[in-house]
């Protein structure tokens, strides 16, 4: 297998990791909770980063404008990414971010954007509660 055949398969086994642990109802300790998506924020920056540096910022158009397969992944991640920003809005305005320029950021971004505003408002929740 190929690099590029093994990264969806650990992306996907960590997706799988996550959404148990939240059936389940096991998190991460009180108090860390923020830790998660700003960690994974971080390496995924850092990937899209390297992507970058590597195939250039119109491959991403390209990915998504070539055939049925790039347009429904294209969807899928802009139906995500505004049910993710939908279901945090209502909390970050409860602990007093600003809602225009994090959804600027995420519009623009994805989930570059979105990790860390879901981490942000977990640090705020976390800050206010003590």
């Amino acid at each position: 297998m190929t690099m590029f055949q093994v990264l969806p398969i650990l992306g996907y086994a960590g997706c799988i990791g996550a959404i148990l642990m939240i059936a389940v109802g096991r998190s991460t300790t009180a108090g860390s909770q923020w830790l998660i998506p700003a960690a994974t924020g971080a390496v995924f920056f850092i990937f899209t980063l390297v992507t970058l540096a590597q195939d250039g910022l119109i491959q991403f158009w390209v990915n998504h404008t070539t055939d049925f397969a790039g347009n429904q992944v294209w969807f899928d991640l802009i139906i995500a990414v505004t049910i993710g920003f939908y279901l945090i809005a209502p909390r970050a305005k409860a602990v007093g971010m600003p809602l225009l320029p994090w959804s600027v950021a995420v519009f623009a971004t994805a989930c570059i954007a979105l990790l860390p505003m879901l981490a942000r408002v977990l640090w705020l929740e976390q800050k206010s509660a003590h």
